[in-house]
């Protein structure tokens, strides 16, 4: 099997990998795809904009938690993945994929909020 078509087992590879289409917020600080995969997110706050460095590593999910009781977050509940590598958050606020990228079995994603129209 060559690097190109199994990124994933091909140590130093940088890749790009499929977009998750629905991470929902599972718990604080965690949330899951539509693999269950878990996504930890990392708030990055510029100037300009707002973004988040979204990890995906596996993390103990433990009992999803309901939206009602999650603290306030600056994050929406869910993000829905829309053509032009965007997507659309819960909030009806739209986020642009900077950058999705694989290196070494670490997939880093980092979404940037877009300012309303």
């Amino acid at each position: 099997m060559s690097c190109g078509a199994a990124t994933r087992e091909c140590p130093n590879t940088v890749g790009r990998s499929l977009h998750p289409g629905h991470p929902w917020i599972w718990q604080p600080n965690v949330y899951v795809d539509e693999n269950e995969r878990t996504w930890p997110p990392v708030i990055l706050e510029t100037e300009s904009s707002l973004q988040v460095l979204l990890r995906q590593i596996e993390v103990s999910r433990g009992e999803a938690v309901q939206p009602s009781r999650l603290p306030p977050s600056t994050l929406p509940l869910m993000w829905q993945l829309y053509p032009g590598r965007r997507y659309r958050a819960s909030d009806s606020n739209f986020w642009r994929i900077v950058h999705h990228i694989e290196t070494s079995g670490a997939e880093d994603m980092v979404l940037e909020q877009l300012p309303d129209p």
